[in-house]
C-alpha cells in the first residue's frame, strides 16, 4: 500500500481555520434562531393612578382606632369601605384607549369681557351650548386673571359627550337685587341640570355677593318678611358628577346644593362666608345617592354640611368646619313630611367654635326614618353642643311673631346611630344632648370612646354634662361625660316603643 504523505504545514493551518469558521457560522445560525424564537418585551402599558373609592357600607368589625395615615385618616377603615356600586362607577370613568382630546370653548371667544362690570351671561350661555352639543369631549374654559359678571344661568343637558367646566377665573353675581328674577321657591344663581359625567374643576372662585341679601334677611332684620335667597351653585339630576378644587364665597344662601343626583364626588373644596351670614349652608345634599365629600374647608353662617331627606349612601371625610352650625342630618319632617335618610357616615372632621358639632334634627310631626348614621373620629374645639340629637327641632317662620311649636304625636324615627372616637372641648356644659320624641324614641344609639371637656374649665372645676330624653342606648363605653343617666335603657325599650314603630 502506498504511504500517505502529510500535507504541508501551511495546508493544515488552512484546513483548521476553515473548520473553525464553519463551526462559528453554525453557532451563529443556531443562536439567531433561538433569539428569534424568544418573545419580545410586553407592550408598554400606561399606568392609571388608582381612584380611591369610598362607600358607606362599613363592616361592623372595623375598628375606628386602626392604623391612620399622616393626615389622620383611618386607612384600614377607608380601604375596607369599597362598594360594588362605586367600583362600577370607577370602571365607567376610566379613560378609553385612543379617546380624542377635549375641544376647548373659551368664553372669551363668545363675547365675554371679563371686567367684572359687563354682563357676560350670554357669552357663557353660548359657550355652554357649543360645548354641550360637541360630539367629542369638550371643555368650557373660564380663563384666569379675569372677573366675569354673570346673572342667573342654567347649564342644561343632556350633552352629546363628556363636558368639563374649567373654571380658573372669578365669576361674580349681581350686587343689585333688581338684576335677579322675582323670588319664587328656591332661586339659584348657577345651575347645572340633567348632565351625565360632568366635571367642574379649576382654581377659580364663585363670589355670590351675599351682603345685600344678608342685611335684608328676616333673621337679621325681624321687621322684614322671610324669603329665600339664591343658592350659589346647584346640581340637579346629574350622574357621575365630579366637583373639585374650586372656591365658593359669600353666597346669598346655600353655597353648593346637590339635588336628585347619583354618583357624586366633591373634593378639595373651599367654602367661605362670615359666621353671622344667615342660612349660608356650605354643602347641602338632598334626594341623592352615592355621594362622597372628600377634603372640604368650610366656614359659614349655618351648617357646614346638611343632609336632607332622600339621601342614601353618603360618606364625608377630612372636613374642616367652623365657624358655622356644625355637620347636620336634617332638619327632617318639616310640614309633616316623610323623611328617608340612610347610610350616612362622617369620618374624620375638625370642628372649631361652631354652634353644634355632630347633629341630627327633625321637627315634630312627619314620618319616615333616619337610620344607619355614623359620626366617627371627630375633634371638637370649643364647640357649644358637640353631640346632639333633637327630635323637637323648631324654628320660627316669622321671627317677629315667635310661636312655640305644638307637640305632635308623630315623628321621624331615628335608629342605629353611632358616635365614636369624638374628643375635644365644649364651650358649654351641654356636651351630649339626646332629646328624642315621646311617641318615637331614638333607639339603638351607641356612644363609644368619647372625651369632651369644658373649654377653659381649669380651676373653676366646671364639668361637662350629658342629658337624655326618650333615648334608648344599646351600648356605651369609655364615655366622658358619663352618658345619659336620664335616658331609657335597652332593657326598657319594650315599654316605650309603639307597636307600629316599623
Amino acid at each position: 500500500m502506498a504511504s500517505l504523505k502529510k500535507p504541508p504545514m501551511a495546508s493544515r493551518r488552512t484546513l483548521a481555520a476553515t473548520a473553525c469558521l464553519l463551526v462559528l457560522l453554525l453557532l451563529l445560525a443556531l443562536g439567531g434562531a433561538v433569539v428569534e424564537a424568544r418573545p419580545g418585551p410586553p407592550p408598554a402599558r400606561h399606568k392609571v393612578a388608582p381612584r380611591r373609592l369610598l362607600s358607606t357600607n362599613a363592616p361592623q368589625n372595623v375598628d375606628s382606632h386602626g392604623a391612620t395615615g399622616d393626615d389622620g385618616t383611618n386607612k384600614a377603615f377607608e380601604k375596607t369601605w369599597t362598594s360594588s356600586v362605586h367600583r362600577k362607577a370607577a370602571a365607567k370613568s376610566k379613560p378609553q384607549k385612543g379617546a380624542p382630546e377635549s375641544v376647548v370653548f373659551d368664553v372669551g371667544s363668545y363675547g365675554a369681557v371679563g371686567d367684572g362690570r359687563s354682563d357676560d351671561t350670554k357669552a357663557f350661555q353660548k359657550a355652554w351650548s357649543k360645548a354641550c352639543s360637541s360630539p367629542q369631549p369638550a371643555a368650557l374654559l373660564v380663563p384666569a386673571g379675569n372677573k366675569y359678571l354673570v346673572k342667573e344661568i342654567v347649564f342644561a343637558g343632556p350633552c352629546k359627550s363628556q363636558v368639563t367646566f374649567k373654571h380658573d377665573g372669578t365669576i361674580v353675581a349681581p350686587q343689585d337685587k333688581a338684576d335677579w328674577s322675582k323670588p319664587h321657591g328656591y332661586p339659584h344663581w348657577i345651575h347645572f341640570s340633567n348632565i351625565d359625567s360632568l366635571t367642574v374643576t379649576g382654581k377659580g372662585t364663585l363670589d355670590g355677593n351675599g351682603k345685600v341679601w344678608w342685611k335684608n334677611s328676616c333673621r337679621i332684620n325681624k321687621k322684614l318678611p322671610c324669603t329665600h335667597a339664591p343658592t350659589t351653585l346647584i346640581f340637579s339630576s346629574c350622574k357621575h358628577l365630579k366637583v373639585e378644587n374650586i372656591k365658593l364665597i359669600n353666597s346669598p344662601q346655600f353655597h353648593l346644593w346637590v339635588e336628585s343626583c347619583h354618583d357624586v364626588t366633591l373634593s378639595r373644596l373651599t367654602i367661605t362666608s362670615p359666621g353671622n351670614s344667615p342660612g349660608t349652608d356650605g354643602i347641602h345634599v338632598a334626594n341623592s345617592e352615592d355621594v362622597r365629600i372628600i377634603k372640604a374647608n368650610i366656614k359659614s353662617g349655618d351648617d357646614c354640611i346638611s343632609v336632607e331627606t332622600g339621601t342614601k349612601n353618603l360618606y364625608a371625610t377630612k372636613i374642616e368646619c367652623g365657624p358655622g352650625h356644625g355637620i347636620s342630618i336634617g332638619s327632617l319632617g318639616d310640614d309633616n313630611s316623610k323623611a328617608q335618610v340612610s347610610n350616612i357616615t362622617i369620618d374624620t372632621a375638625h370642628l372649631t367654635e361652631t354652634m353644634f358639632g355632630a347633629r341630627i334634627k327633625s321637627w315634630q310631626g312627619g314620618g319616615g326614618y333616619a337610620k344607619d348614621i355614623k359620626f366617627l373620629n371627630l375633634v371638637m374645639d370649643n364647640v357649644k353642643n358637640p353631640i346632639i340629637i333633637d327630635q323637637n327641632y323648631c324654628t320660627m317662620a316669622d321671627p317677629a311673631h315667635p310661636k312655640p311649636c305644638k307637640e305632635q304625636k308623630s315623628a321621624v324615627q331615628f335608629s342605629n346611630i353611632l358616635f365614636k372616637n369624638i374628643k375635644g372641648t365644649s364651650a358649654t356644659e351641654d356636651a351630649i344632648k339626646l332629646h328624642c320624641s315621646k311617641a318615637f324614641p331614638c333607639r339603638d344609639v351607641v356612644l363609644q370612646d368619647i372625651d369632651l371637656k369644658m373649654k377653659g374649665g381649669g380651676d373653676k372645676k366646671i364639668v361637662t354634662t350629658s342629658t337624655c330624653e326618650n333615648a334608648i342606648l344599646s351600648k356605651s363605653s369609655n364615655v366622658s361625660p358619663s352618658p345619659c343617666t336620664s335616658g331609657v335603657t335597652k332593657d326598657d325599650k319594650d315599654d316605650v316603643i309603639p307597636e307600629d314603630y316599623e
